[in-house]
């Protein structure tokens, strides 16, 4: 894809790439697979929160998100406040040259207009609205392509929010009921588009699992952790919330063993990984080993080498409804259950603040009893999000790449979510 002058188009992808939280970067590889296939001459670099990361995976340049390495670690000093506070300035004019040297900035996927999980103001939020408010400024198109949101009632990031997404040149939404919190949050959502989530545009891993039922003796159980600790609401009852979790999940993984089941922990993040160590720790069991997963290719094949997937992780529970490997959600929030029922397992979700691993054990069983009919519902529904992310794609190119017809044009092609 080249300019209507003929020099390549300078594409800018923003966001928490590369700073080990694997969904992020799930979403990122999609969009650079769309980049390669659809717009093969673009010029790609990155702003992102681990650019050497970044840079030696994708081979593309990487700017560091922000001027204070800080940044993400409490500030109890005065030199590491007036940092922070010196930062923000700095970033202001970061941020602003690096949009201006791009035609189109594009954020992939992620939950960049939510507060599901503990989350400060000053922090992406602000980043987000420099991005955006930069993108106006200076004529860049800046695209919010697949994104997560929900209803904030924290005012400063609420604020924030709203303002990042009104100044955005395109918005689409993972799903229905991120577009309806952007409208009750005062964004006009009237052209809006809803898809699927970037990470089913991945390759879909090989599987050898039988159609049928599950085979005698039953195989390995997944279980996706995290080190949940409530939401950006639940401060006070943060580690309240986290003892609950993990005492639950922990007794659903022993009880597991003692059915003599192998069990294989996930982790989608990096923070997570203590979870699994204390569960390994508690249940201290052969049976149950942790998976060294660097990418969500690695958590689909996993995933698929499985009976059953049980997860807490957004997108833990994506890599196995792609894999098509039957799933119970450990939700955490309205998107974990939007995602099984459109996928066609609704029925299959437990809260992860009160996870009772009796009743949760009886889920998983009914879950297993059901496996091949989940498996040709999962089957079919990942044809209709391959469809529907293409219509995603194609979209995008028409509303904010120069060459297309509509260029210029913010939200030029209204598509409604596919049935």
């Amino acid at each position: 894809m080249t300019t209507t002058e003929g020099n390549p188009v300078r594409v800018g992808v923003f966001g928490l790439l590369g700073s080990g939280n694997l969904g992020n970067d799930g979403s990122f590889e999609a969009l650079l697979g769309y980049l390669g296939a659809e717009h093969p001459k673009a010029v790609v670099d990155a702003l992102c929160g681990g650019p050497e990361v970044v840079e030696r995976r994708y081979r593309i340049p990487a700017t560091r998100l922000h001027w204070y390495r800080g940044e993400y670690r409490t500030a109890s000093r005065a030199g590491a406040m007036a940092g922070k506070g010196l930062g923000k300035l700095v970033d202001a004019v970061r941020t602003a040259a690096w949009v201006r040297r791009h035609e189109v900035v594009i954020v992939p996927g992620m939950g960049v207009l939510e507060a599901t999980l503990p989350l400060r103001p000053w922090g992406f939020p602000y980043s987000l609205f420099l991005l955006c408010a930069s993108g106006r400024l200076f004529g860049t198109r800046v695209a919010l392509v697949g994104v997560g949101a929900d209803a904030i009632r924290d005012r400063p990031t609420r604020v924030l929010v709203r303002w990042s997404a009104r100044l955005a040149a395109y918005r689409s939404y993972r799903d229905a009921l991120s577009r309806d919190a952007m409208r009750r949050m005062g964004v006009d959502t009237a052209r809006d588009e809803v898809h699927p989530d970037l990470a089913f545009a991945l390759p879909a891993p090989r599987t050898s699992a039988p159609p049928g039922p599950v085979p005698s003796p039953p195989g390995p159980v997944c279980v996706g952790v995290m080190a949940f600790h409530g939401g950006n609401d639940d401060r006070a009852r943060a580690e309240e919330i986290h003892r609950r979790y993990l005492d639950g999940t922990t007794r659903f993984v022993r009880a597991l063993v003692e059915d003599g089941r192998p069990v294989r922990l996930l982790t989608g993040d990096e923070v997570d990984r203590p979870v699994a160590a204390a569960i390994l720790d508690a249940v201290d069991s052969p049976l149950v080993t942790a998976a060294e997963a660097d990418s969500l290719a690695d958590l689909m094949t996993e995933a698929a080498a499985a009976d059953a997937v049980v997860a807490t992780r957004y997108h833990n529970l994506i890599c196995a409804l792609k894999a098509g490997t039957p799933t119970l959600a450990l939700s955490y929030a309205a998107k974990s259950d939007a995602l099984m029922a459109r996928m066609g397992l609704g029925a299959y979700c437990h809260p992860a603040r009160e996870v009772d691993a009796d009743r949760l054990l009886r889920q998983f069983r009914a879950l297993e009893r059901s496996s091949a009919q989940l498996r040709q519902t999962l089957a079919e529904q990942n044809r209709v999000a391959t469809r529907q992310l293409a219509h995603q794609f194609a979209a995008l190119t028409a509303a904010v790449f120069p060459a297309a017809p509509a260029a210029g044009h913010a939200h030029a092609h209204a598509y409604r979510e596919a049935p």
